[in-house]
Formats: structure tokens, sequence, C-alpha cells
């Protein structure tokens, strides 16, 4: 008889595999896996890549593949993470990975993408100047860090041209637009989003991407004053 302990484990590993468990075997097929679903996709054309639902087996998918290449990327340099690596930590077939986003570069992306999505509003502070230098400072103290340096570049690297560079900046010119109607409900007189984006953070991504010093705190403080002139 089955025991409820195996049956269960059963059920669980079945969520996050395709066909079987990962094992060796499968992580040594790893460029078999991707020359077959790049033939695939070629043979059914660029709209053959699977959708991913919210909720369902599609979401759990996702989730445990992002959580994979986050802990891998914490552990080991970043050119150690490879595709099998990131499909046995998250106990999917390479294939899984290839059919869902192609290559490693588009997985890192999406994962870059999903990390810099703002997880709470920004900070009320009882004025716009307060609200964007309590939002550069947060900004500037995270993204200055090495992991957040190659996120920007991991989304920029993305190979389906501008999609997810977009996403990232209506993420920023959101945040803009909150902390401008938060302004405009109190009364002051705001510029407009585009030109805090222009003004604010078009130049610290561009420090952050090209210099090789990280834009300072006074810099970025600095940069907020001048747009509010």
């Amino acid at each position: 008889m089955t025991s409820k302990n195996t049956v269960d484990k059963g059920v669980a590993d079945s969520d996050l595999t395709d066909d079987a468990l990962v094992d060796t075997s499968l992580v040594n097929k790893d460029l078999t896996d991707k020359d077959a679903v790049n033939k695939d996709s070629t043979n059914k054309g660029a709209g053959s890549k699977e959708t991913i639902r919210p909720g369902g087996r599609s979401a759990r998918v996702q989730a445990s593949v992002h959580r994979a290449v986050r802990d891998l990327l914490a552990e080991r340099a970043r050119a150690d993470v490879t595709v099998p690596l990131i499909a046995a930590r998250a106990g999917v077939t390479p294939s899984t990975i290839y059919r869902r986003w192609g290559d490693l570069p588009e997985l890192l992306a999406d994962v870059a993408v999903a990390r810099m999505r703002p997880d709470s509003p920004p900070a009320d502070t009882g004025s716009l100047r307060g609200d964007l230098h309590a939002w550069v400072e947060q900004y500037v103290e995270e993204m200055s860090s090495a992991p957040g340096r190659a996120m920007l570049r991991d989304t920029l690297a993305s190979s389906v041209p501008d999609a997810l560079p977009i996403q990232c900046a209506s993420f920023t010119a959101d945040t803009m637009e909150l902390m401008l109607a938060r302004a405009r409900i109190r009364g002051e007189n705001v510029p407009t989003a585009n030109t805090l984006v222009d003004g604010v953070v078009a130049p610290l991504v561009y420090r952050l991407l090209f210099s090789t010093q990280p834009p300072g705190l006074d810099y970025a403080r600095g940069l907020v004053d001048a747009a509010l002139k």
C-alpha cells in the first residue's frame, strides 16, 4: 500500500515538473532540450511560448523558478548560474524554462522586472519635496548595490525589444504620478511627471549603468531640488 506521505510528495512534485522529477540525466540533456524547444518554436511561430496565467500550475512554476534564480544569484557568482542549475533548484526540467522564457538572459530580465515592481506606495512625508527625497534615497541605496545595478542591466538585456524596460519605466512613472497627485491635493504647485523622470530618474539611471561610481545621496537630493525650482 502506498503511504499518504508518498502520495502527498508525488502530488507536490507533480505541480512543479513537466513529465518527471529533475535528475542528473535531465540536467545533462540541457542542450538537447533547448534545441528541441527552439525547433518547436520555429515551427509554431512567435506566439508559441506558453502563456503564464495568474493562479494554477503556471503561476506556481513561475514563482518556483523566480525563487530559484534569486537564491542562486545570492549564493554564487553570476557566471556560474545556468539553466540546468535553476531547473534543478526549482524542481522543473530545463525544457520548461526554455519553453517559457526562451533563454537565460530573458529569464534573468523577467526576474529583475518582478523584483523592481514596487510592493508598497512611496512614503507620504507631507510635502512633495519630502516625498521625492525619501524616494530617491531609497532608490539610490537599493540600486547602487551590485545586485541592484545587475538588475538594471538584466532588464535591458531582454530579447523582447523594449517590453521589459517599458514595464520598469511604467513602475517609476506611476510612482511619480502618485506623489504628484498627493501634492495637488495638498495644494502644492507641482511639475509634470515627465519633468521628474527627465530631471531626476534619468540622471540617476545613467550613473547607475555607466559610471564607475554610483550616485550619492546628496547628488540625488540635488536633482530633486533642481526639478522643483
